[in-house]
């Protein structure tokens, strides 16, 4: 039983008509189906979806799919949870219920009909808000009725000061929908649009700042156009905003992740990149690339890469105390693309500064190389890692040499 018992030795028998049939769990969220049997609403959703349209117990044909809630036999569970709590039973939550397709289009039309109080239309896109936050289930539902082009008409239909609430959660609930290619070309092609978003990023609350950086990077990933990429990336202050709302304090990560996704992608706009280094890209990278989780590092890494093909980031990152030792360190700590996102800067740098080879090497890059060489990472991180071996080989100490035979690199040490 998952959340509550381990093993069912412990003095205590769950109930028979406490267990799902399908699963024989505990049931959590108890629902009934047309037959009149009753399962955990994960268990029947996931028979019916699988394509069964009968009753697991009896086999009859389901004439409604619809899933009654059973708040009767919950309030038993849940009872009989804190009833054997001294037995380690946990008491089961009160599941929320998911959004119901009548609910959902009726909000949908009170916030999108200008004719209603905006206050109402506020109260609207807040329950969307909540519904959309609470499951995957609920976001499902409210896609399937196509929102995201009524949230982006709320959201700059109109900017004045008695809608601005309005446009904030708008804003906030279409960070949580992928956009249709078409969709981001309508945001990413008017420039008033770009514009207004890039705004945002300076606004006084953080989660509007975030919650702008996050459409920002949505619209700039999910366009194929070079070309209209390219206009975003030029909008006045683009790079200032997002590198913001990256150097918000750590007590709100969302701001750190939302922030690195937004980065990384206009850092993929190579002709911008130098502008990304004027907004203080470079510091704000090393001071936080220690805070990152393991995906978010990976982008970190591959953003400090990027940024070190132009001559202006190299230069900046060569000249940050913390850049080259930070690098070896991590080199091999976080996954294979990591490791070769970091050895692939490292190249970038020791290219081009013989102080960054100086460095890198009393750092205890040569060890860490000849480890990644012997290791299972990618062939392109080993390809990289080689070649900075080669590079370094004039700044090896004496024993360096001499011992490299014990890391059995034989394709390495000729170089």
């Amino acid at each position: 039983m998952p959340g509550s018992l381990e093993p069912l030795d412990v003095g205590v028998q769950i109930p028979y008509h406490f267990r799902c049939p399908i699963s024989l769990e505990l049931m959590r969220d108890p629902v009934t189906v047309s037959t009149g049997q009753t399962y955990d609403r994960p268990s029947i959703e996931a028979w019916v979806a699988t394509g069964n349209t009968t009753c697991p117990v009896t086999r009859v044909p389901l004439t409604d799919f619809t899933l009654i809630p059973n708040h009767t036999l919950r309030r038993l569970i849940q009872e009989w949870c804190v009833a054997n709590r001294s037995f380690g039973v946990e008491r089961i939550p009160t599941p929320k219920q998911p959004a119901d397709p009548a609910t959902v289009r009726t909000l949908l039309h009170q916030a999108g009909s200008e004719s209603t109080p905006i206050q109402l239309r506020l109260s609207a896109l807040r329950r969307l808000r909540g519904l959309a936050r609470d499951s995957e289930k609920n976001r499902s539902v409210i896609s399937a009725h196509n929102p995201r082009e009524l949230l982006l008409s709320v959201l700059f239909s109109s900017t004045n000061l008695d809608s601005t609430e309005l446009n904030h959660e708008a804003l906030a609930i279409l960070c949580l929908f992928p956009l249709t290619e078409s969709e981001c070309v309508f945001v990413g092609s008017d420039s008033d649009r770009v514009n207004y978003l890039v705004s945002l990023l300076f606004h006084s609350l953080m989660e509007v700042r975030v919650n702008s950086a996050a459409l920002i990077e949505i619209v700039v990933a999910g366009t194929r156009s070079t070309e209209l990429r390219s206009e975003i990336c030029n909008a006045e202050g683009i790079y200032e905003g997002i590198i913001g709302v990256f150097n918000c304090p750590i007590a709100y990560p969302r701001a750190l992740k939302v922030g690195i996704k937004a980065l990384f992608a206009l850092c993929l706009v190579k002709q911008h990149r130098h502008r990304a280094v004027a907004a203080g890209a470079v510091e704000a990278l090393i001071d936080k690339l220690a805070d990152f989780e393991k995906c978010d590092a990976e982008r970190a890494l591959a953003t400090v890469e990027l940024l070190c093909r132009i001559p202006t980031g190299c230069a900046a990152f060569a000249g940050h105390a913390l850049t080259v030792p930070l690098l070896v360190k991590i080199i091999l700590k976080v996954s294979d693309r990591a490791t070769e996102y970091a050895a692939g800067a490292l190249l970038s740098l020791c290219s081009a500064s013989e102080g960054c080879q100086r460095e890198a090497v009393a750092a205890g890059v040569l060890t860490q190389l000849l480890l990644l060489v012997q290791s299972e990472c990618t062939e392109r991180a080993k390809r990289k890692a080689q070649m900075l071996l080669k590079l370094l080989r004039d700044s090896w100490p004496e024993d360096s040499v001499g011992n490299s035979d014990d890391f059995a690199c034989s394709d390495v040490v000729p170089y």
